[in-house]
């Protein structure tokens, strides 16, 4: 019995020692943010040239109503713009397959990586980069077998590296916001200070469609919503036209759990994990968009809830498109 005692509160002065250590992790972080955020130079990327056409395609992602497609919890989207094409983030291949369902679904959907001309990597999250073993080496994969890729730039918030699976692409550290073709910009990074994750620097794509306005492309939104659209409208002189990807409300629950541990909303938040991301911040971004107007808002659902999407879909009942993989979405 005492032994059994002893090792119960050895196991829960471990734990208070993690949090502990997680808390000041985090807020030291917090720190460095704001100093980075501080130094960094903010410029007009006006006038930035326009693209006549917009189309993503979501590879990866938690719906689909195709059944021929496959799904999970990661991210990757095909941007064409005029004669420009992006590949945003190569998804999770949780199961380490080849082909993954990244190049499952690509295959499927008649896209070839030969036809690539840059990729974009929102930031340096195992959803985002191919795996948990990528995340951890710093690399991104979009499959765990040889995949043909040309010279092309990778733009990326931070280091990384092609894996042995994908060589050949040359990565270009993104700090500041930057043009990377006609019409096609990083918004530069928004780092911040996550309880597990730790300090993440993620940045998004904008588009500039002509007659139309900046649509901006989002990863993940660990930034917050609200910091990206202060960060357009200190970029850019035209409006906002609309908002597409991850804005990450896993609220009540996200996709990924841990019998009762909400782990998409305890690793994606800025705080103490007893105090998650709630519905009353659901609400307060979408406010922030409503400010804005938009003519498009697309929700993804890997890492936000079946209730944040009804909210946004209820909130832009006339704007709102369901992101499925397979569905192309054209501006």
């Amino acid at each position: 019995m005492v032994t059994a005692l002893i090792v119960l509160l050895s196991f829960i002065g471990l734990i208070i020692i993690f949090i502990a250590l997680h808390l000041l992790r985090m807020t030291a972080g917090k720190k460095i943010a704001a100093k980075e955020l501080s130094l960094m130079s903010i410029k007009k990327l006006s006038p930035m040239g326009t693209v006549q056409t917009l189309s993503i395609l979501p590879l990866v992602d938690f719906y689909t109503d195709d059944p021929v497609l496959k799904t999970e919890a990661g991210v990757s989207y095909l941007i064409r713009a005029d004669n420009t094409t992006i590949l945003m983030d190569t998804g999770l291949n949780l199961r380490r397959e080849h082909p993954s369902p990244l190049l499952h679904n690509m295959k499927a959907l008649n896209v070839r990586p030969e036809d690539i001309d840059m990729i974009f990597i929102s930031h340096l999250h195992l959803d985002h980069l191919g795996g948990m073993k990528e995340q951890k080496n710093r690399k991104f994969s979009l499959s765990k077998g040889p995949v043909s890729l040309r010279n092309i730039t990778v733009y990326s918030p931070d280091a990384v590296a092609p894996s042995e699976f994908n060589p050949g692409p040359v990565v270009e550290k993104i700090s500041a916001p930057k043009i990377l073709a006609n019409g096609i910009a990083s918004i530069g990074i928004i780092p911040r200070s996550l309880f597990f994750l730790g300090y993440t620097r993620e940045h998004s794509i904008a588009v500039n469609v002509k007659g139309k306005g900046i649509v901006l492309i989002v990863g993940c939104g660990h930034q917050t919503v609200e910091a990206i659209i202060d960060r357009a409208q200190l970029l850019f002189d035209e409006p906002i036209y609309g908002i597409i990807g991850g804005l990450h409300f896993p609220v009540p629950t996200g996709r990924v759990m841990a019998g009762p541990l909400n782990i998409q909303n305890m690793f994606g938040n800025d705080r103490a994990p007893w105090k998650p991301i709630n519905e009353e911040e659901t609400m307060h971004g979408v406010e922030a968009i409503r400010k804005i107007k938009p003519k498009l808002v697309a929700l993804s659902p890997h890492d936000s809830s079946d209730r944040a999407l009804a909210t946004f879909k209820e909130a832009f009942p006339g704007q709102y498109v369901d992101l499925l993989v397979g569905k192309e979405i054209k501006i």
